[in-house]
């Protein structure tokens, strides 16, 4: 044996008998490295630490390192994928290169002619290399030849491209390609929004994934034009209007399911901007157990909407899952047997035997309008997808008080402060009291990624500044977010709630009537038995489903 399956051995990474049988198969080259990673005797990051051992080159774990999209672009995609490697970072007068195969003059020899740099190659892990190209050299391609394209129309035509020729495109014209793998890619890397930011000089892409915006691709800024109005044709809105924003929606087919998009627009001072949120219907088929309450708050979150009459608000910022834990909810309780009608403003999600009505402002179908009118449909079960406005509060209230189940979202900071929301828009204390059964308010944390959380004990100090429920004596094992190929290097993958569930009392009734601060009601739910979002944050910390960070990030 020698190079490689010499070095591995030695390291003590395969047995030498295992090795040698390899070899005898596979001879000294990639097959090699395909067997023992299919074997799995060795794993990609730890032949990539041979091969960095044996040519004396630093091993960059991609998993965790950040990557400019402004250096990677220094580098030809279509060159990246034929010699595999990565642009990392750039110095004064060199670039850092990730390669598997650092001894590949030839292909060093093509980066420095192509960049004028000085190449620095290091070795990196295959996996961690192809996870990299799946998200940022994904549409590079793409790019280039839509940026020439676009460029050759424009020496020959100086006016913009009309709205017949946008909408004649074939689909494999180079804006349309651009547009389907935006879309496609969002949905596969698990995206919740789309953001097409125009700037100065750059056309910015940005995912948001597991709540934090990732920045995917930076096209030219001659591209812009042609991507918004083809994005603007697909969720039939005006394209000729850019002086105000506009709301649509379009629907794809992605892998054998159909997925739709709520598409807003936003003019800025280099151009209109557009965000769409992706809507996977298949990831609100959920289960109650999947919605990962604790006992207690599943018991009474689930008493409330079992109950023939009365109101569930569910509170929390924008993007915290409301929509989700009332579709669930909804699914839980509806029946052949119960009529079911939602009001929402925009429909997110339709779901197969419910009457959902889409308020439509011009048209004089309000949430006030649609709910006088669903309360004369002979409802038994009634979403309202906000309550916004005081009239809207007081016909669910209404509607609560008359023997009807209504589910609605509301925006408070937590349960307690439902309460007195409703009243401070002028709802009348009593029968809010009255009417209310129960209050969740809800955030959603990162969930660790399970490949590579490690585990952690937190230093005492730490964990009393923050409240989290230990022993000195005996601290808990916690774990911390590390990053690898399959969270992207963030070290998290998916989402968890946090709940926080207030019943309504005969106590905290008392409260509403007296018109008691938040404070106070806040202080005798948690008497009662509320668990507060960051003691229910904090207990999903000791499960290891995500971090203490992450708690601090998301709950109050």
């Amino acid at each position: 044996m020698k190079g490689l399956a010499e070095t591995l051995v030695q390291n003590g990474v395969v047995d030498a008998d295992d090795m040698s049988a390899i070899v005898a198969r596979t001879g000294e080259g990639p097959a090699l490295r395909h067997e023992l990673v299919t074997t799995q005797l060795a794993t990609e990051a730890q032949i990539a630490e041979a091969v960095a051992e044996r040519s004396r080159r630093p091993y960059i774990d991609l998993s965790s390192a950040s990557l400019d999209p402004e250096v990677v672009a220094l580098v030809p995609a279509a060159m990246c994928r034929r010699y595999q490697l990565i642009p990392i970072s750039r110095g004064r007068r060199q670039l850092i290169v990730g390669m598997l195969d650092p001894g590949d003059l030839i292909a060093i020899d093509d980066v420095a002619t192509a960049t004028d740099l000085n190449i620095v190659p290091v070795v990196v892990a295959a996996d961690a290399l192809a996870t990299v190209f799946s998200r940022l050299l994904r549409s590079d391609e793409e790019l280039s030849d839509l940026s020439e394209q676009i460029g050759e129309s424009a020496a020959t035509d100086a006016g913009p491209a009309s709205t017949e020729t946008l909408q004649d495109q074939v689909d494999d014209a180079p804006i349309v390609r651009f547009v389907n793998l935006l879309i496609t890619q969002a949905i596969s890397d698990r995206a919740s929004d789309i953001h097409i930011e125009p700037g100065e000089r750059h056309l910015a892409v940005r995912y948001r994934i597991d709540g934090v915006l990732h920045e995917m691709q930076r096209a030219d800024r001659a591209i812009q034009d042609g991507v918004i109005s083809r994005l603007k044709i697909m969720a039939n809105v005006d394209i000729a209007e850019r002086r105000r924003p506009q709301d649509g929606r379009l629907s794809v087919r992605h892998e054998d399911r159909q997925v739709d998009l709520r598409v807003a627009t936003l003019p800025t001072v280099w151009g209109e901007k557009i965000v769409m949120r992706i809507l996977d219907n298949s990831g609100t088929a959920l289960e109650m157990s999947q919605l990962q309450f604790s006992a207690i708050n599943e018991k009474r979150f689930q008493q409330a909407i079992t109950r023939p009459h009365g109101m569930v608000l569910v509170t929390g910022p924008t993007g915290s899952g409301k929509s989700t834990t009332l579709y669930t909810a909804l699914r839980t309780v509806a029946s052949p047997q119960v009529n079911v009608i939602t009001v929402e403003d925009p429909v997110e999600y339709r779901i197969e035997g419910i009457s959902q009505v889409q308020v439509n402002q011009r048209a004089g179908l309000t949430f006030q309008a649609a709910l006088r009118s669903i309360l004369r449909s002979d409802p038994d079960i009634v979403l309202v997808g906000e309550i916004r406005d005081t009239e809207t509060a007081r016909i669910s209230i209404e509607a609560a008080l008359t023997g009807h189940l209504v589910l609605s979202t509301l925006h408070t900071n937590d349960a307690p402060s439902a309460l007195t929301r409703l009243v401070e828009i002028g709802c009348e204390p009593f029968l809010v009291g009255t009417a209310l059964s129960a209050v969740v308010a809800q955030r959603l944390a990162r969930r660790l990624c399970m490949n590579c959380r490690a585990p952690h004990v937190e230093d005492v100090d730490a964990l009393r500044s923050v409240g989290f429920p230990h022993d000195p004596a005996d601290l808990p094992q916690l774990y911390r977010a590390v990053g690898c190929s399959a969270c992207s290097g963030t070290g998290y993958r998916g989402r968890v709630a946090l709940h926080e569930v207030m019943t309504l009392t005969e106590g905290l009734e008392q409260l509403t009537v007296s018109r008691a601060t938040g404070t106070e009601m806040r202080q005798l739910a948690l008497e009662e038995g509320m668990v507060a979002l960051r003691d229910d944050g904090f207990s999903k910390v000791a499960q290891g489903i995500t971090t203490v960070d992450e708690i601090m990030r998301v709950a109050i």
